[in-house]
């Protein structure tokens, strides 16, 4: 009686071990996912902000304006397909973590409660209206048609992932229902390319917030150091902002681009602005 008990205990622990690894195997793959999706969204917003304060400094174009606005048609492509890109990607992980959250069986983690907390932030500021209606704004029934939608067909609970960029904009060319739902992104992205100062004060609080969530599922700062989750300042003069070399990268320790009379975005393709991992 004795042994079939202790067997049953040691069957009961061993089942249970196996599970925690599982769940950590899963949970370490959506963190660094959600990690990647939610820092190079923030690192483009960034950049957004970032050329905006130079256009309305009057110390050169922005990154909107230099590329999507008077670039050539290839630039314009890049810059809204790719921005599209990037806001999709975060819905999609973010779509994945809330699905599956259940299915991982996370128990009563504080983080990931607060992991959770700020996703729901981050879509309440998502879908936020403004007075007069302008700003970045997709409702939240949108941003989960999206986050659904940037889930690959094969994927299944705990191994799910997302569309890659290639595949998105093929998508998005052919039409179809892929492009009707992606369709409010790539107009919020033209919009806010006309209309900066609508979407400016919406997109630096998007922008903490997502620097918050890489925190919360980066918090050793194994993947992203500290000098590379730079909150925008629209208090501080272009000087004294830290300028991205690349929308997933910060300019090194101690460079400061001269943004005097120099356009920061001159002779350089978007692509050199591509988010780098």
């Amino acid at each position: 009686m004795l042994g079939a008990i202790s067997t049953a205990g040691i069957g009961y622990w061993w089942q249970a071990r196996l599970k925690n690894v599982e769940r950590q195997d899963y949970m370490g793959r959506y963190r660094d996912s959600l990690l990647w999706a939610a820092f190079d969204l923030q690192s483009r917003i960034y950049n957004i902000l970032f050329g905006h304060q130079v256009a309305r400094e009057g110390t050169g174009r922005g990154f909107m304006q230099a590329f999507l606005l008077e670039g050539s048609e290839r630039e314009a492509a890049y810059v809204r397909f790719s921005t599209a890109f990037l806001f999709a990607e975060y819905l999609g992980w973010a779509e994945i973590f809330r699905r599956d959250i259940q299915f991982l069986d996370l128990g009563r983690s504080g983080s990931n409660h607060k992991v959770m907390l700020c996703l729901a932030n981050i879509s309440r500021t998502l879908s936020s209206v403004r007075v007069g209606g302008t700003g970045f704004m997709l409702f939240r029934a949108d941003q989960r048609a999206i986050g659904e939608l940037m889930i690959a067909d094969d994927s299944e609970p705990g191994q799910r992932w997302c569309r890659g960029y290639a595949e998105f904009t093929r998508k998005v060319l052919e039409g179809g229902e892929f492009r009707e739902w992606m369709q409010p992104l790539l107009d919020q992205v033209d919009t806010t390319a006309h209309d900066p100062d609508g979407a400016t004060e919406p997109l630096i609080r998007l922008q903490h917030q997502l620097i918050e969530l890489v925190g919360l599922l980066d918090p050793d700062q194994m993947r992203f150091p500290s000098r590379e989750r730079t909150r925008f300042d629209t208090e501080r003069p272009v000087a004294g902002l830290r300028s991205f070399r690349g929308d997933g990268q910060l300019a090194g320790k101690g460079h400061r681009e001269d943004h005097g009379n120099v356009d920061p975005w001159k002779d350089r393709s978007p692509e050199e602005q591509q988010d780098k991992k």
